[in-house]
């Protein structure tokens, strides 16, 4: 097993370059980088500035002068454009700036955004407690529910019970969850019906005045409705996920000589079944968290104004402000490889016969 661990590790490196590579390539055919955004900036304030002094909306000096490669830059002298430039790094290579680009990343140097005036890993640590916060408590409620009503669905296969719950299972998944979210924000936030909770933000204006127990409520209560909108949608696949493994197991052999043993029904489940059955349950927790972390709260974040890491990295992306882009989607990726790796631990953990490094050897 240390082996396998040893080896996964070192491959977590090419994994992450692979895919960073694969952005940073896919990011230089975007149209309207930061580079040409500087320009349309700075076009703008020198026809300001020369309608102030001329009277006239007259065109920047060396207007006309030859062509560039920049939208919008024919009007703008060679060395402005060279000095815009300078400005963000793109007046070296793309390969070389890219190599640049990951090696202060793997010493978790990710610079200084282009258009906020702050330092990359600060945004980063400013945002990632919002975003942490959704992940952590959606992951939570979805496991909590999914796993003893996929039980409860395999105990009870072909009943009233398992219908009508598999019907409920259908519609929460097929409801997304910016919907949910807008329906939970007009009966319980004030926007029709009752106002029971916050509309915006995780806590509240006074939040470091109150006391800790005070600060708890105040964050639960902010956290209710952001959550709830999630876990509707999160929770159908793990419980259909948790049934179908549960009622794999149930009709293996195993399971038919434990009850001739005259074992009970939960004994059975909770001692034999459970421990087997829930490794592919395990399986799909750092998909989940991811999922929750990033692509499931990002509309989220947008709707009750929560100012998180995904909205971060989304509005990064729309700015084209490449230095939080990339360093949000460096963090995500190698928090998804780590995670999978600790997913594998824990398969080895709960049931010690499976060692993946005997598959490699």
């Amino acid at each position: 097993m240390l082996n396998y661990l040893i080896r996964r590790v070192l491959l977590i490196i090419p994994t992450l370059f692979g895919i960073m590579l694969i952005n940073f390539i896919v990011v230089q055919f975007a149209p309207g980088g930061p580079v040409e955004q500087a320009i349309a900036e700075f076009e703008g304030n020198a026809v300001d500035a020369t309608a102030r002094f001329s009277g006239g909306g007259g065109a920047p000096a060396g207007a006309g002068e030859g062509s560039s490669k920049y939208r919008g830059a024919q009007g703008l002298r060679p060395d402005i454009i060279e000095e815009i430039e300078k400005q963000f790094g793109f007046d070296k290579p793309a390969h070389e700036r890219f190599l640049l680009m990951m090696g202060d990343y793997l010493r978790f140097d990710f610079g200084e955004s282009y258009f906020r005036d702050q330092r990359v890993i600060d945004l980063v640590a400013d945002k990632l407690p919002v975003s942490v916060s959704l992940g952590l408590w959606t992951t939570f409620f979805v496991y909590l529910v999914s796993i003893p009503l996929g039980i409860a669905k395999a105990r009870r296969d072909g009943s009233r019970f398992d219908a009508w719950t598999s019907g409920v299972v259908v519609v929460g998944y097929a409801i997304p969850g910016f919907l949910f979210a807008i329906l939970l924000i007009v009966l319980f936030s004030g926007g029709r019906y009752l106002d029971w909770f916050p509309l915006r933000g995780l806590v509240s204006d006074n939040f470091d005045q109150l006391s800790t127990w005070g600060q708890i409520k105040d964050y639960l209560w902010h956290i209710t409705l952001p959550v709830l909108s999630m876990v509707i949608g999160g929770f159908a696949s793990l419980t259909m996920l948790t049934k179908n493994s549960f009622l794999d197991q149930i009709r293996l052999q195993y399971v038919q000589t434990a009850r001739a043993k005259g074992l009970t029904e939960n004994r059975v489940m909770y001692g034999h079944v459970f421990r087997n059955a829930m490794l592919i349950v395990i399986a799909g927790f750092p998909a989940a968290f991811i999922s929750a972390l990033f692509t499931g709260s990002l509309l989220i974040e947008v709707i009750f104004s929560l100012d998180g890491l995904g909205l971060l990295g989304f509005e990064a992306a729309i700015n084209r402000d490449y230095p939080v882009m990339f360093a949000t989607l460096y963090i995500f990726t190698l928090l998804g490889l780590v995670l999978q790796l600790i997913g594998d631990i824990t398969y080895h953990l709960i049931d010690p016969r499976i060692d993946f490094g005997s598959k490699a050897t």
